[in-house]
């Protein structure tokens, strides 16, 4: 008979050739299990391009998970268990190390279902998050930029975005906005910023994200000589983005906008203080759209007599900043106006054209040939963009020496 030793040596050993066996095992099914990694996400790859795992936010049963920028495989298994995506948080994470996933997700929102296996959780996860286009017009205002990315299925919070963009010191990276000279009487700081474009957003971006990319796109399209010809202007580069700002919510045409500009800088540099005051409706509709009234080319009395540092019928000079987002074309003529340009008016013909003068007779000329064109042209007038310029329809607002009102007002 075994004495009592023997036996418990028989154990151990039984269990040291049962350890070795599972560990055998186990190297050799991780070894087929890293194998066939190739031809399983191959498979994977081929049916995403046959269009079988194509989910979107209305896809019957999906589920939305949203990966922030930062996060850790094991961030992201917590996120994938709370949403019942998955059963085990630790074998996710090994097997994400095993795959080679790790850092390897991409942020944003993912939509899944929870059919997915671990490794279609994971191969999914690296692909491109769920994005839509958002075109912001030339010309469209704060107000309207926020509408149109909301329409467009963006989900922050307003309050957030205001925060954000009366927060110039979170993008002081930006040396543009680092030298903006903070006045209290300003809006929304960055507004004139958001430069018109088409851009790829996260339906869940955040609004530090969503206006970051908006000030890289403008930081583009500043290039050195316009600092250069700033400077040469005596002007500061935010007082070019909110001249250009009225400049494009006068009208849509890049040779208009040049002596529309040129009317503009003649009057900051007359001597007659009555000159100085721009007279320009454009700030009237950005004042009056605020109240969250309807725009217009005509203004009543109550409008035009609008208390705000805004309202340039009744202040001298630009205004605090920028109204509108300007394109391109409208911030090379705030910087290059019409040389040699004699004109000190303008109005608008009714038709998206301009009609300039030299002095205020014949302005006022021009005023009663087109004024009747106005009002045929009111019912075109848009509350908020879409996807198109707003310049034609807010276009031509009348510059007067001295009664505004007078010409501008309804009857």
């Amino acid at each position: 008979m075994l004495s009592k030793k023997i036996w418990v040596a028989l154990r151990i050993l039984v269990i040291l050739l049962l350890l070795f066996g599972f560990a055998v095992l186990g190297v050799f099914g991780g070894f087929n299990y890293v194998i066939s990694q190739d031809t399983r996400f191959t498979t994977l790859k081929k049916g995403l391009a046959e269009g079988k795992y194509k989910v979107t936010a209305e896809t019957e049963g999906a589920v939305t998970l949203v990966v922030e920028t930062g996060d850790s495989t094991s961030d992201i298994a917590d996120k994938l268990y709370e949403k019942g995506l998955i059963t085990n948080k630790l074998v996710f994470s090994l097997m994400s190390k095993i795959n080679g996933f790790d850092g390897a997700y991409v942020a944003g929102t993912h939509y899944l279902l929870k059919s997915y296996s671990y490794d279609e959780l994971m191969f999914f996860l690296t692909l491109e998050s769920a994005t839509v286009a958002v075109t912001i017009p030339e010309g469209a205002t704060y107000v309207q930029v926020k509408k149109i990315l909301h329409k467009a299925g963006l989900t922050f919070d307003d309050a957030e975005f205001d925060q954000c963009m009366n927060s110039p010191d979170m993008f002081v990276d930006y040396d543009f906005i680092s030298k903006i000279e903070i006045n209290e009487e300003r809006d929304y700081i960055l507004a004139g910023y958001l430069y018109p474009d088409t851009y790829m957003f996260d339906v869940n971006a955040k609004p530090e994200t969503i206006i970051r990319k908006f000030l890289s796109n403008m930081r583009n399209k500043l290039y050195d000589e316009y600092y250069t010809r700033a400077k040469a202007l005596k002007m500061s580069m935010d007082q070019v983005i909110t001249l250009a700002s009225i400049i494009q919510m006068e009208t849509g045409k890049p040779l208009d906008m040049m002596y529309v500009s040129a009317v503009f800088h003649n009057r900051l540099k007359s001597k007659d203080k009555s000159l100085r005051k721009f007279g320009s409706s454009a700030t009237i509709n950005y004042l009056v759209e605020l109240k969250g009234e309807k725009t217009s080319l005509l203004h009543t009395d109550d409008q035009l007599a609008i208390d705000s540092p805004y309202n340039t019928y009744k202040h001298e000079g630009l205004p605090p900043g920028p109204i509108c987002m300007p394109g391109i074309d409208a911030i090379s003529a705030a910087l290059y106006p019409e040389p040699g340009c004699g004109y000190y008016y303008f109005c608008a013909t009714g038709d998206g054209g301009t009609a300039f003068a030299t002095n205020l007779k014949a302005h006022q000329k021009n005023v009663a040939k087109y004024k009747d064109n106005w009002t045929k042209h009111e019912d075109v007038t848009e509350e908020e963009p879409q996807g198109e310029d707003i310049d034609d329809q807010n276009a031509g607002k009348d510059i007067e020496e001295t009664t505004p009102a007078e010409t501008t007002k309804k009857k």
